[in-house]
């Protein structure tokens, strides 16, 4: 079997994603063969549901990429849905506490250190059952569970929170942060630079992963050299609309 992402990032391997917004098997297929680690479907946003989720999972199985998804919600039914089509990894929003950041733990997690109900006997994690007991065996410990800053009340618990036993990976959310901070569409201001300097140093004082979209004025490169260990930068739709918007001005240019 394959390393796992988390083992790879826990070994110090830096990893590049890319969210998956328009369900798009075919798209999916090609931001998994240009080379991204790993898809992040996205749940939250995005207008996709199960069913559409696991074509994307499928168009990606042959080409060494890793499939996350982040949920719509923390709340223990729509992350076992998508624990059972398959994901290896779950980015879980708008964590505000410890105490949700700990439900959010449990919600991924079987019994006894969780709460997640068990169907391995048919899901398509567990290949349909022929996997089930080996799944059940290794999913608690295999799964790279991700935990989203991206308020101000998240913020103000950040310590906290890295602290939880199971959380993987801190992943700060800009764009939320700064409107949550009274700066909506400014995650540059000052305020939120600082604040995202906190959020940094919580994690690995906690000796937890890094993770993030890109942040104003760094590249994705810059940002493993800080210290993230994931950086989704790209997403399905912004790939097409900036070399959409960059043929069409070319062409109005000439």
């Amino acid at each position: 079997m394959p390393e796992s992402l988390k083992s790879r990032l826990l070994s110090g391997e830096k990893a590049i994603g890319c969210w998956l917004s328009l369900f798009d098997s075919q798209a999916a297929e090609i931001v998994a063969e240009v080379g991204y680690d790993c898809v992040v479907i996205d749940m939250e946003h995005g207008a996709g549901g199960y069913l559409d989720a696991i074509p994307l999972l499928q168009a990606i199985r042959a080409c060494g990429c890793t499939g996350l998804a982040r949920v719509e919600a923390n709340d223990p039914v729509p992350i076992k849905r998508a624990l059972d089509i398959g994901v290896a990894g779950l980015v879980i929003p708008s964590i505000h506490s410890a105490q949700e950041a700990r439900a959010a733990v449990s919600a991924c997690r079987y019994p006894p250190e969780g709460i997640r109900g068990n169907a391995a006997g048919g899901i398509r994690g567990a290949r349909y059952g022929l996997d089930a007991q080996a799944y059940q065996e290794r999913i608690n410990e295999e799964l790279l569970v991700i935990l989203q800053i991206e308020s101000r009340e998240g913020l103000e618990a950040v310590e906290e929170i890295a602290a939880v036993p199971g959380c993987d990976m801190l992943f700060i959310g800009p764009s939320d942060l700064s409107s949550t901070m009274g700066h909506r569409g400014d995650p540059g201001h000052p305020e939120v630079v600082e604040a995202i300097g906190r959020i940094e140093s919580a994690a690995k004082g906690a000796g937890k992963l890094l993770g993030s979209i890109l942040q104003r004025g760094r590249d994705a490169s810059g940002m493993a050299k800080d210290g993230y260990d994931l950086i989704v930068p790209d997403s399905d739709v912004t790939l097409l609309r900036r070399a959409g918007l960059e043929t069409v001005e070319r062409f109005r240019a000439s």
